[in-house]
């Protein structure tokens, strides 16, 4: 698991394997066996992954080919037919996806949400601010260094929105620095340096035991982090494994693996990762 959080998954993965133990089996063995998912740095590092692909694949059949990126790569892999299925988080570029043909489908899977970090002692006092975009004008002004991503991903995505609500245009300060690297390893970095940094609670929560990184703001709506699963569209690309992703976007909406989101991290972290939300309607998240 590239050494993260591994205690607790053998007893989500065992309650995985006890719940689904009791769905049907396939019928017949996939002619195509091969899927290439296609998903973010958070649905990785925070582990949930290394419970839901092996149960997906006993269950189907198939074997899953996991490439860990940002949801904007993954959504530049599925525009190249390089990836059957996609497992993302940035609603505004996925729309924009899937308007353009590129994907089949698009599911709600499940939801967390974003939270600003930083060190304690709070530099540019942001933990008094009264909402987010708030936050990130006093974090400017202060001139205190800020940690982002820098990667296309959903998380630098919603960064970038809330930049755009404070009316600032942080690139090219000498304060504003993009890692291009994943959450779990920007999430180092900003503990290395003191600074703050956007991160989802998913990954912060599964590697907060070796960080010094706090809380500072959380709960404001525009920190809402909606996650979907897409099926690349086969007649963009005749190769892509259409079935597999069905197979995989069906499992992921599933009231077994729904079961198994509601409650993965709780023993742990005292509070689950995610929150299942197959079947809602996306405007009634976070109310």
């Amino acid at each position: 698991m590239k050494g993260f959080a591994k205690e607790g998954l053998l007893a989500a993965f065992l309650a995985a394997a006890i719940v689904l133990a009791t769905a049907a089996p396939s019928l017949s063995a996939p002619a195509q066996k091969n899927i290439i998912l296609a998903t973010t740095t958070s649905t990785q590092d925070s582990g949930l992954l290394d419970v839901l692909i092996p149960a997906f694949e006993k269950k189907t059949g198939y074997f899953v080919k996991t490439i860990s990126v940002g949801s904007g790569q993954a959504m530049a892999m599925g525009q190249k037919g390089e990836a059957d299925v996609l497992l993302v988080h940035s609603p505004t570029a996925e729309k924009k996806f899937m308007a353009e043909g590129f994907g089949l489908d698009r599911l709600l899977v499940m939801h967390n949400d974003f939270i600003v970090l930083g060190a304690a002692a709070d530099p540019a006092a942001i933990k008094a601010a009264k909402t987010t975009p708030e936050a990130f004008k006093k974090i400017a002004a202060a001139g205190a260094l800020f940690l982002s991503r820098g990667d296309n991903s959903g998380t630098h995505s919603k960064e970038k929105g809330i930049w755009q609500a404070a009316g600032i245009s942080p690139a090219g300060q000498k304060w504003y620095q993009e890692t291009g690297l994943g959450m779990g390893q920007t999430l180092n970095v900003a503990n290395e340096k003191s600074g703050y940094t956007l991160a989802d609670r998913g990954t912060y929560l599964a590697l907060k035991k070796n960080l010094s990184l706090s809380i500072l703001k959380e709960g404001d709506p525009i920190l809402l982090n909606i996650y979907h699963v897409i099926g690349v569209n086969p007649g963009k690309w005749p190769k892509v494994n259409a079935e597999g992703a069905k197979a995989f976007s069906a499992f992921m909406v599933s009231a077994e693996v729904q079961a198994i989101i509601k409650t993965f991290g709780l023993d742990k972290y005292g509070s689950p990762l995610f929150f299942p939300d197959a079947g809602k309607k996306e405007d009634a998240l976070g109310k």
